[in-house]
């Protein structure tokens, strides 16, 4: 099955949970931060991720370090993913809950990509571009890439608004390379 897939179902199972016990902001931020801990810690990946390590160790292990952290509920959904062997999926699985959630709250996520770092009211104008763009509020993150030389790309769901110096002189390159062969 898909990776994308996986995520989806277990994502969509516990958003009707949070759904139903008017939880869903503190599932979300919770599975946000457990996710970030996994894909920040190369250690706790190597144990949580390894085959031979047993389900109830991996258990044990979240609950050590998560158990006063987050809610009976996440650490239950948590333990039922290990069962399953879907402790790879974590990060998948926050981050379409985000999704659903998101959708839910008529907004929609967006990255921001600058080429050099940008004040807050060049943030705000990006915010109010993208959100008319999408026809939803957006909830954006923003990142600074200096291959980008200039400009600016934004990632909403699926659709891509490239404006960045680099991929103009990549399409004048193409263009010109087509022209002379």
């Amino acid at each position: 099955m898909l990776r994308g897939a996986v995520a989806r179902r277990y994502a969509q199972a516990l958003y009707e949970i949070a759904q139903d016990k008017n939880t869903l902001e503190a599932i979300e931020q919770e599975l946000k931060g457990v996710a970030e801990a996994i894909e920040g810690t190369r250690e706790l990946q190597k144990v949580l991720y390894h085959p031979q390590v047993l389900p109830g160790e991996k258990k044990n292990l979240l609950k050590a370090i998560f158990g006063d952290k987050i809610s009976a509920k996440t650490l239950h959904f948590l333990s039922l993913v290990v069962d399953k062997r879907r402790e790879n999926y974590i990060s998948g699985i926050a981050a379409e809950f985000s999704f659903l959630a998101n959708e839910a709250r008529g907004k929609v996520a967006a990255e921001v990509t600058t080429a050099v770092a940008i004040d807050e009211q060049q943030k705000q104008e990006l915010i109010k571009v993208a959100s008319r763009l999408a026809g939803k509020e957006v909830e954006p993150t923003f990142a600074v890439d200096p291959s980008l030389i200039g400009g600016v790309v934004v990632r909403i769901g699926s659709k891509v608004i490239d404006g960045s110096i680099k991929t103009r002189l990549a399409t004048i390159k193409s263009r010109l390379m087509s022209k002379t062969s």
